[in-house]
């Protein structure tokens, strides 16, 4: 985990700061947190009522810190808060944005300007979007997030061994499909209405947090809203910092929180990243007799195959050298990770090495 500058004391941990997002994090301490995660105004620059066809009102975005005097004035409010966020970003840190086609090309240009480095752009795909009841254009059924570190130098946290573990063993991709918030997660005040008109789904805020943050992480939420982020924060055992103004917003948050109960079992929020595992060379396998010299490793496919060698080399037809070099020989091709390229048969199937590997560093622990 990351190093802080900061003594963590001088952080107002776990606790919502109430007033101007600039105003209070031009207070805390620089390079003091880890990430941001910011649901700024969007600027809709809506004007009139909407409604369904059967003339029932749609209950959209209307309230007042959602409208700005023209595109100038945003801006200068989102250099401003964005500004505020990078004095508090560690060196490694990173921030997430989510916005709408309204705002989110405007964050995107001053982020740069401000020489954030984007990572991704990620596009939340709505599995239950509003319908445009006017029908004069395409439904709007997305939203775009920008995941950006401090630096291009940064070595931002992604756990990606966690994100393709959640995605059934495939690489996690940049489109992610899942509903709005709605049901029981959807907050409503006492005459049955939504308490903020844009919360965010959990599932949205667990997958941010559980791919760009570790254990006892800091994340600033300067848009806090009625909790979203700091609610899967405390579930995952990270800290959050939340700011906001509203009276009614941060009642709500409040009351959530204290519902919000961390998972009890830490080992069950961590997925162990392969590449901070004990290195095992490959010779290792055959001094401990999990492979032996002369066994035959095959491609997955068998259409390669070459013999183990007693100093942890291995050799083909043509080719003889490390499982890297052997791999990236007999395809023609630059590179190749041997670890998941040879295969041992076991009982008729062709098993990766990596297996071996695996086994060899628990008997190490």
């Amino acid at each position: 985990m990351k190093q802080t500058k900061q003594n963590p004391e001088k952080l107002p941990l776990d606790s919502i700061l109430v007033g101007d997002c600039i105003e209070q994090m031009n207070a805390l301490p620089a390079e003091s947190v880890d990430l941001v995660f910011a649901d700024p105004p969007y600027n809709l620059q809506l004007s009139g009522e909407l409604h369904r066809p059967n003339n029932t009102k749609v209950h959209g975005v209307t309230e007042e810190w959602d409208k700005f005097d023209g595109f100038a004035a945003y801006d200068r409010f989102t250099h401003a808060w964005l500004s505020a966020a990078r004095r508090i970003l560690k060196k490694d840190g990173a921030i997430w944005v989510i916005g709408s086609y309204h705002n989110i090309f405007r964050v995107g240009a001053i982020l740069q300007d401000l020489d954030f480095w984007v990572l991704n752009d990620i596009i939340w795909v709505k599995t239950n979007p509003m319908p445009n009841f006017r029908g004069t254009r395409f439904t709007n059924a997305h939203e775009t997030m920008l995941w950006c570190s401090k630096s291009k130098d940064a070595r931002n946290t992604f756990n990606y061994e966690a994100m393709k573990a959640l995605n059934e063993d495939l690489q996690m991709r940049s489109d992610w499909i899942m509903p709005i918030c709605t049901g029981h997660e959807r907050l409503k005040d006492s005459a049955g209405q939504k308490v903020h008109p844009t919360q965010k789904p959990e599932a949205l805020l667990h997958r941010v947090i559980l791919s760009s943050t570790n254990k006892g992480d800091v994340i600033l939420d300067p848009f806090f809203g009625t909790g979203t982020t700091g609610a899967v924060a405390k579930k995952l055992h990270r800290h959050f910092i939340g700011i906001e103004r509203d009276p009614s917003y941060i009642s709500a948050a409040k009351q959530r929180l204290r519902r919000t109960r961390p998972v009890e079992e830490v080992s069950l929020i961590e997925t162990p990243s392969k590449r901070r595992a004990p290195r095992v060379p490959f010779g290792w396998l055959v001094e401990r007799g999990l492979l032996n010299t002369g066994d035959v490793l095959t491609s997955p496919c068998r259409k390669w195959s070459a013999k183990v060698r007693a100093d942890g080399t291995v050799i083909s037809a043509d080719h003889q050298g490390s499982i890297h070099q052997v791999g990236a020989a007999v395809q023609g091709a630059p590179s190749c990770n041997g670890w998941s390229f040879w295969c041992y048969n076991v009982e008729g199937q062709t098993v990766p090495i990596d297996n071996l590997r695996t086994q060899l560093r628990k008997e190490m622990h």
